[in-house]
């Protein structure tokens, strides 16, 4: 392998041994490929005056720098501006590594040869590489292995790179095509590591579901600058995609009269969701809870309670159905049963096995240590959440919104879901 590293200001020579001038820089193109290939090398103190020579002729590139023909036959090579200096605007910047999930910096970068043509394979981002600029790699690696810690160069792969540039859409739609692959928490956890105009820029070209999955596991400060660098109509369809209890979160930090323009913009439905949640107080268990749960009527076999979940647009909403509420007709909670118990029952058994005296629930006003305190005590995934008045239920608080009474929520959000 070529490290660019071991390129830059090197001597460049013609087909016949003239010296036609010194490497400053390479370009590459077609950065949405696996190995982009090379495509010019940029030369300085070329004293025919050519500052790009096209890569068809390049004869080798290490151990030295050869050309194909003599300086009299050079071709010119005219960038599109399409084409990415890798000095310029890779080495030293900022990457995400989208299969390791972090946030890097690109201390060298790889180079091969392939067929015909040169190519860029990955870059390093280790302090071996970084060793390697400085010209001390064999020193670092004499100091690694006498103390039995050998220093070894880290590649990613191109294909795993992601751009945070901010001024190059091209390449930004494609970083973006890649961070969305990332579960949404990991990307929220890079995200947040940059400055609000590049993290902005990162995450606007996101689908509405994607974005709103990133939001939910993001910092205030950032959903807030998120939210407010967009138009009001997407950001009303962006809090619609969001989880309810996460998009009254995030309400109730914006100032009242732009929390309201934006319910104003959203469903009815989901505002009218939105705007109950705000009633209560953010440390009650109707502050924390979701109004998004399976439920299933009392009056049904097994086999006619799944039917209904598959149908039932509450259900699936629910993003980490483990419970199933059994509720009558007039939403009063009767039983639950775990989605693993219905499936592993006899389908023309009837749902009134699982109906209870009384379930652990709590109220709207109840507050969050004591959710917190029932959730540990009887060990469950999610605990009702019932009017007091009506008997009616009106969601649930799962336990990795409990757990933010012992987290503080910057932490909590980097836990993952614990079902």
């Amino acid at each position: 392998m070529i490290y660019f590293s071991q390129l830059i200001n090197q001597t460049v020579w013609d087909g016949y041994g003239s010296v036609v001038g010194k490497l400053e820089d390479i370009l590459i193109d077609r950065t949405e490929r696996k190995m982009p290939p090379i495509v010019a090398l940029s030369l300085k103190k070329n004293p025919a005056g050519i500052d790009f020579v096209p890569a068809a002729q390049i004869a080798s590139l290490w151990p030295s720098i050869t050309l194909k023909v003599g300086a009299d036959r050079l071709r010119v090579f005219k960038p599109s501006g399409h084409e990415l200096p890798l000095l310029d605007r890779v080495l030293d910047q900022q990457i995400v590594d989208t299969e390791g999930r972090r946030l890097v910096r690109v201390n060298d970068l790889q180079i091969a040869r392939a067929g015909e043509q040169f190519v860029l394979t990955g870059v390093d981002v280790s302090g071996t590489g970084l060793l390697r600029r400085l010209g001390l790699e064999k020193v670092g690696r004499s100091i690694g292995n006498a103390i039995n810690r050998p220093q070894k160069s880290v590649v990613i792969p191109w294909e795993f790179v992601a751009s945070i540039e901010h001024d190059d859409p091209l390449r930004l739609s494609v970083s973006q095509n890649r961070l969305v692959k990332m579960p949404p928490a990991d990307i929220a956890a890079i995200v947040d590591e940059l400055d609000h105009h590049t993290s902005t820029a990162l995450l606007e070209g996101f689908d509405n579901q994607a974005l709103a999955d990133t939001l939910e596991e993001s910092s205030s400060e950032l959903q807030m600058t998120i939210l407010s660098n967009m138009a009001p109509e997407r950001a009303a369809d962006i809090l619609e995609e969001m989880d309810p209890d996460e998009a009254a979160d995030l309400l109730a930090d914006l100032p009242n009269g732009t929390s309201q323009a934006l319910l104003d913009l959203m469903e009815q439905d989901e505002a009218l969701e939105v705007r109950t949640l705000l009633t209560y107080p953010e440390d009650s268990a109707g502050g924390i809870m979701t109004t998004e749960f399976a439920y299933v009527p009392e009056d049904l076999t097994v086999g006619q309670a799944l039917d209904y979940l598959r149908r039932s647009e509450d259900a699936q909403d629910d993003e980490v159905m483990y419970y199933v509420h059994i509720l009558d007709h007039d939403r009063q909670l009767k039983g639950i049963v775990t989605l693993r118990d219905l499936v592993m029952s006899d389908p023309d058994s009837d749902l009134r096995q699982w109906v209870e005296a009384e379930a652990i629930s709590a109220e709207p006003l109840t507050p969050q240590k004591e959710v917190a305190y029932l959730i540990a005590k009887y060990n469950l995934r999610s605990i009702p959440v019932i009017d007091p008045e009506s008997q009616a239920m009106l969601g649930i608080v799962t336990v990795d919104d409990a757990v933010d009474i012992v987290l503080p929520t910057a932490w909590k959000k980097r836990l993952p879901r614990l079902y």
